[in-house]
This record gives C-alpha cells, sequence and structure tokens, in this order.
C-alpha cells in the first residue's frame, strides 16, 4: 500500500507517523511537504499515486482544499473533506453538535459589533470570544467586563481579516474544575486514550504549556466522545474531542481534524498512538 503523508514540518507526531510507518513492511510511505504541492486540474500527479493520504497539515486551508482535489480524482484521505470542513469550523461543530443533542457550552454568532456587545452584556460577565477558524488557543479572549468588551470588538472589527471581522463566536465561560480540560483521541470506532490537560492559565492547550496526566475512559464518557464524532463525520475518522466538566456533567467544546497528539503520547505512554493511526489508514485504504 501506498501512505502518503501530507505535511508542513516534522512534528513530534509527524516524526512518530513516519517511524510507524517505515517500519510496517505493507506500507510505501510518500512524504509530502504541503509547500512543494500544487494541484494541477489537469496533470496526473504523483500525489494521486497513494492508495491514502494522511493530512498533517498545520494549515486547516491545505488540508481543506487538497482533501477536495484528491477526494473528486478518487484518492482516499483521512480526514475526508466533510470532516474537515466541519471541524475547522467552531460554529459549523457546534451547531453538528447541538443538532446531534451532543452537550455543548451555550453559543452565539453575531454579524455585528453591537449586536455582539449587547449579547455579552445580556449574559453577563465573564465571557469567551473565539475566532471561528483557529488553533492551539490562540486569539481566544475572555472578557470580564464591558470595557474589556468594546475594545476587544472593536479591535476585531478593525484589524480582523475576512473570516474575523464580522463574525463574532460568542460563548459562555465555564470554570474548568480545577483548572482543566479533557482530550479524548478518537480512531475509527475507538478511543485510543484521554488526558486530563491542567493550566494555570484560563486556556489549558498543551501548545500553551498545559500539564498532562492520563485520564480513565468510563462507559458513559466513551458514549458522550463517540457521540461527538458521530456528529462532525460521516465515517470513521482521527479526531480530537475536547471536554470540560460543569455542575451538569461533562459538555464538548471542540472536535478536532488536525488532531495533535505529542501530549497524550506523553500521557498514555503505553498506547502506540502512531501506530494505530496508520493501521486506521491501512484500513481506510481498502
Amino acid at each position: 500500500m501506498k501512505l502518503g503523508i501530507f505535511y508542513s514540518h516534522p512534528r513530534i507526531e509527524e516524526k512518530a507517523l513516519f517511524a510507524a510507518a517505515e517500519n510496517d513492511p505493507e506500507i510505501e510511505l510518500v512524504k509530502i511537504r504541503d509547500n512543494e504541492v500544487a494541484l494541477d486540474l489537469h496533470e496526473n500527479l504523483p500525489i494521486l499515486d497513494c492508495d491514502v493520504v494522511l493530512l498533517r497539515s498545520v494549515s486547516h486551508t491545505k488540508n481543506f482544499y487538497i482533501a477536495k482535489f484528491l477526494g473528486a480524482r478518487g484518492v482516499k484521505v483521512v480526514n475526508d473533506f466533510r470532516t474537515i470542513e466541519i471541524c475547522g469550523d467552531k460554529f459549523l461543530t457546534s451547531i453538528e453538535l447541538a443538532r446531534n443533542g451532543v452537550p455543548t457550552p451555550r453559543t452565539k454568532v453575531c454579524f455585528d459589533e453591537e449586536q455582539a456587545l449587547a449579547t455579552i452584556e445580556a449574559w453577563g460577565y465573564p465571557v469567551v470570544l473565539k475566532p471561528v477558524v483557529g488553533s492551539w488557543g490562540r486569539m481566544l479572549s475572555k472578557i470580564n467586563d464591558r470595557d474589556a468588551a468594546e475594545t476587544v470588538l472593536e479591535h476585531k472589527t478593525v484589524l480582523g481579516g475576512i473570516t474575523h471581522s464580522q463574525i463574532f463566536y460568542i460563548q459562555e465561560f465555564i470554570e474548568k474544575k480545577n483548572g482543566s480540560d479533557i482530550r479524548a483521541v478518537v480512531i475509527g470506532d475507538e478511543i485510543v486514550a484521554a488526558m486530563r490537560r491542567k493550566s494555570e492559565h484560563w486556556i489549558t492547550n498543551t501548545a500553551r504549556g498545559a500539564a498532562v496526566e492520563r485520564f480513565a475512559v468510563t462507559a458513559d464518557f466513551e458514549k458522550l466522545v463517540k457521540s461527538a464524532a458521530a456528529a462532525v463525520a460521516d465515517k470513521p475518522a482521527l479526531l480530537g474531542v475536547d471536554l470540560v466538566e460543569t455542575k451538569s456533567g461533562l459538555q464538548v467544546v471542540e472536535v478536532n481534524s488536525g488532531v495533535e497528539f505529542h501530549g497524550l503520547m506523553e500521557a498514555a505512554g503505553d498506547v502506540d498512538i502512531p501506530g494505530k493511526i496508520i493501521e486506521f489508514c491501512k484500513k481506510a485504504a481498502v
């Protein structure tokens, strides 16, 4: 089987995936740097010879376009275009989670600065303002009072790009239990492992230095995580599901398609996450 891995630069995860693929005698690995690919609609490109391509670019947009291009040409991709489309936009994710009855924080999108301010005032402080497209905890704002709200909304309106300037994604602020949240990684129909991420900061991404520890997967937790995965993906996929513990129980905050797992490799050292991903790609190629 010819497996392509589409990536930006070899992070810890990509190096582990390369090693797992190179140690499998059934796999011919093709490393594809995202800045070296040009998608010609009229030529037979080398990437089209792959049986399946694992999309690991740090750019949502690059994964998004190449998934559409390859899918249209009959090449299987992990993940597929629809899953990347939904997971790459926080509001699209929220829509699908709510539509499928998955418990999530209260969320609202406004298209006007004054409307956004009125919503925040009506909800009360603090609230969280997020970009609909983004990762690693970047550009998240915890807004504690009206002065901060007016400043952040004005800066967003004036300085934001096409995606950010007039889309105001507002979410209720949840005080995280023990200053932590939970990430579970789903590969196909299996929750391979989960971890708790702890930080003194209200943003608990590992990209911002959060400490990690293994989280025990219970039957109820598994049911909730799988329901979130099914809400955003029509077929088995590779996903990271982020949850918070609230007074009323667990709630799903986000579902990530281009999931990073170096923190989970540390927290669940006996679980061969890269190996499981490669095996999932092999099954997807059939």
